[in-house]
């Protein structure tokens, strides 16, 4: 058996392989704990405002990630995502505890099944950076709930059970924050399940720890499955040599890499903004834009969240700007388990008959009319 394992411990563990040294020393330089936060450029007032929001809610980042940020700017994109704000603890109206009803959706532990053809499975609990706004916080701020087979293994039973099932995902936390040996473990085990077709991994890691993106994990995910990965780009800032390099590696390894951002108020809400982080992951990283995420009610996160109207607005003016390949889609995730609708703006302007009007990106509405047989 594999014991609970988080980056913690495995920035602890000797295994004696060179390619694990730089992201495990990453780990213990960054900040893994709220007395960490001591070690910041923080002046004394903001160190005493993040550790109060760190108290109730984790707080980690690799150092490679906190090197960065721009600490003489207040408003610098990569700070906003990762160190605790006092905004955080003023909670509105509306904000839920779940906000996209994983646990209503959830037949056996360590699992979501809201659509037919596939399943979130939830590795680990736990990440290598505690991003402010998530919108699993409330799940990622419990205690060792790290990794064991005994604790998927009613999740894989009922995996086998749903022939409809063809894709999983695995979340949590974040999956590739477990250690090579465990990674390979489930891919192996989901590999036994004959009617799963693809495994879908969500994370984080290649943005705030891309030395772990390694030899030894990208062995560990190869098999039988088609393998994509999805990563968690937010700003062009993120983008970076490492993070270059350890999407080449991905890519090369025969992966399919895909990319969703969180639209956040006072990190990517401009066009500029959001047109060089989209333009960059498909130009530089290979990593197609998929989805633009509006913010979703997690607690705490009103400072966060721009309006619906702002997003279709920016959503409308990236697919002016951007080819098709580099163009998102702005969904929002309904809460109760609604799924994932698409927000961006619509160009049909009304209907006559088998005459459509529809708005062109320049702005001209023309006549379409349907011709068919």
């Amino acid at each position: 058996m594999i014991p609970n394992s988080t980056f913690d411990d495995a920035a602890t563990a000797d295994e004696g392989r060179d390619a694990d040294t730089a992201w495990q020393d990453d780990i213990r330089a960054g900040v893994r704990h709220v007395r960490d936060l001591a070690s910041l450029p923080l002046s004394p007032a903001e160190h005493a405002a993040a550790q109060e929001a760190a108290v109730r809610h984790k707080v980690r980042a690799p150092k490679t990630y906190l090197d960065l940020i721009d600490w003489n700017d207040p408003a610098d994109p990569i700070r906003a995502q990762v160190i605790p704000s006092p905004d955080e603890l003023t909670e509105t109206e509306g904000e839920l505890d779940d906000p996209i009803a994983d646990h209503a959706f959830s037949p056996v532990p360590r699992l979501t099944h809201r659509h037919a053809d596939r399943v979130l499975l939830f590795a680990t609990y736990q990440c290598a950076v505690y991003c402010r706004f998530c919108f699993r916080k409330e799940s990622l701020t419990s205690i060792g709930r790290g990794y064991t087979r005994e604790a998927l293994e009613e999740a894989f039973a009922y995996i086998e059970g749903h022939t409809e099932i063809r894709e999983v995902i695995l979340t949590g936390g974040d999956p590739l924050s477990l250690p090579d040996k465990a990674l390979a473990e489930i891919r192996a085990r989901i590999e036994t399940i004959a009617h799963v077709r693809l495994l879908r991994i969500h994370t984080r890691v290649p943005v705030v720890l891309p030395a772990r993106i390694t030899p030894g994990l990208v062995g560990a995910l190869q098999g039988r499955l088609m393998v994509t990965i999805v990563t968690h780009f937010n700003h062009g800032r993120e983008i970076t040599p490492a993070t270059e390099l350890a999407c080449r590696v991905m890519r090369q390894a025969g992966f399919v890499l895909l990319n969703q951002s969180v639209l956040l108020k006072g990190v990517n809400d401009t066009v500029e903004v959001l047109e060089e982080l989209c333009r960059e992951l498909m130009y530089r990283l290979g990593v197609k834009p998929y989805y633009l995420h509006h913010g979703d009610l997690a607690r705490g996160m009103a400072h966060r969240r721009t309006t619906i109207a702002q997003g279709q607005a920016l959503a409308g003016a990236l697919r002016a700007r951007l080819s098709g390949i580099c163009n998102p889609v702005y969904v929002l995730d309904l809460p109760e388990g609604g799924g994932k609708v698409p927000l961006g703006p619509c160009h049909v302007e009304g209907r006559d008959g088998q005459d459509w009007r529809i708005r062109g990106q320049d702005g001209e509405v023309r006549v379409y009319r349907d011709v068919v047989v």
